[in-house]
């Protein structure tokens, strides 16, 4: 058994609401890593609500905006200082610290950070994970994707462990309806306006699903809300059980990137409800979509549209075994166990 420390972000509660894919995986790795018999401390808003012992005396951000509306751009560097200090306390009752936030805890757990592990939830290419990288290449970090390790320094990369969930909270539906499915945040980086046009040409209704981007306010309404129809209709922001009947009966998951996707857990999340899924050759969508069994992965709107003329040929039930065989939250959970103890053993 390992005492394992899993450090969510402070951004929303965990498990999230309607959006929060970070928070979503804090939940189930937390969930699955006590299915096999480990002892895991969250770290995390108060607002949280994982079954097992959580640590933390302040809610998310979500949380204080709601409460307050605009807050000070400095609360969530106030929110992880709260936190680090909270872990600080704890350090020494821990094997591994596994972090999922930003940059503190680096600088916090000093000589601890070799049997640390920090898995960053977003790209890794720019310029602030490059400083960040070269001040502390002792850092063991986990890539959630091959495409994503690519871009962390060798002395950081500590191995691959793609994203897992626990499937029974998704239905198999083998008869889908006439429709197709979108949902992700509203914004040119997922590309919901390019998820219409396809729809469109290849005649097909589309429901879309997601947050207006908080980073990219105008472009819903500037993209997006010009392109709905009553054929294609936006359904707003969807919690667990809107979205396993949204995924699951839609005839595919169209999944239009235009950035280096570290991972995209909503593809594995149609998987689960045996939907195929359309899914741009971009960042980790070769590694996760295998072409013509769970879906396609196409290079342009023309390819996506001639996919879908073929999309009958994917079996549902198929989808959904390759799912079970991948990325459920148990793979996940042991994955990482094994980077744990490789970390310990050194």
């Amino acid at each position: 058994m390992l005492r394992i420390a899993q450090v969510a972000p402070n951004i929303f509660p965990v498990p999230p609401l309607n959006h929060g894919g970070t928070e979503r995986i804090v939940q189930e790795l937390t969930g699955a890593l006590r299915s096999l018999s480990h002892e895991v401390t969250l770290f995390a808003p108060t607002d949280s609500a994982a079954n097992g012992p959580i640590v933390g005396s302040l809610p998310s951000l979500q949380a204080l905006e709601t409460q307050y509306g605009k807050v000070p751009p400095s609360i969530p560097a106030v929110l992880e200082a709260v936190q680090m200090e909270h872990l600080r306390r704890r350090l020494g009752d821990f094997d591994i610290v596994h972090c999922h936030g930003e940059f503190f805890h680096a600088a916090l757990l000093g000589e601890r950070r070799r049997h640390s592990l920090t898995t960053i939830h977003w790209r890794v290419d720019e310029l602030d994970r490059q400083l960040f990288f070269a001040a502390f290449p002792d850092l063991p970090v986990a890539a959630i994707s091959a495409a994503q390790e690519s871009g962390i320094p060798a002395p950081n990369r500590a191995g691959v462990v793609h994203h897992g969930i626990d499937g029974s909270r998704y239905t198999l539906r083998t008869e889908p309806g006439r429709y197709l499915a979108f949902i992700g945040r509203m914004t040119d980086q997922k590309r919901p306006d390019t998820a219409i046009r396809v729809a469109n040409a290849a005649g097909r209704a589309i429901r879309l699903a997601g947050t207006v981007d908080v980073g990219n306010p105008t472009y819903f309404e500037r993209e997006v809300r010009p392109l709905l129809s009553d054929r294609a209709e936006y359904v707003g922001p969807v919690d667990d059980v809107a979205k396993n009947t949204l995924l699951g009966g839609a005839e595919a998951l169209l999944f239009p990137i235009d950035w280096p996707e570290p991972f995209g857990l909503v593809m594995i999340e149609a998987m689960a409800c045996g939907t195929p899924v359309i899914a741009w050759n971009r960042g980790s969508v070769p590694e996760i979509v295998e072409d013509g069994v769970t879906g396609f992965v196409v290079n342009s709107e023309a390819e996506a549209v001639e996919a879908l003329g073929r999309i009958g040929s994917i079996s549902r039930a198929g989808v959904r075994a390759r799912f079970e065989e991948r990325f459920t939250s148990r793979h996940m959970a042991e994955r990482y166990v094994e980077l744990y103890r490789q970390l310990l053993a050194r």
